[in-house]
């Protein structure tokens, strides 16, 4: 009977590489049409004016503009209420 245990391989230690998500942009920043704002999962985050979101939930400016986030109650299909912040872009 072996008196050591085997150094087989271990199915563990993998892990993905981190998505860099969060606000890129800050409120009262000067941001250019294109450049992107917040980089989310999910809308933590909603569009607001000159502000649109793509495929993966990233939201973008649409025009040149100063960056504003602005709390919101915004009315579920179910009637309840919920607190958002909303991207907006406005004129510099």
């Amino acid at each position: 009977m072996a008196h050591t245990k085997s150094g087989g391989s271990t199915k563990l230690g993998r892990d993905s590489r981190a998505k860099r998500l969060g606000v890129k942009r800050d409120d009262g920043t000067r941001v250019f049409a294109g450049e992107i704002i917040v980089r989310q999962r999910g809308s933590k985050y909603i569009e607001g004016r000159n502000v649109r979101r793509g495929a993966d939930d990233t939201l973008y400016a649409l025009r040149d503009g100063v960056v504003r986030f602005v709390k919101k109650q915004k009315v579920r299909f179910d009637g309840n209420r919920r607190k958002v912040s909303m991207v907006i872009v406005s004129a510099p």
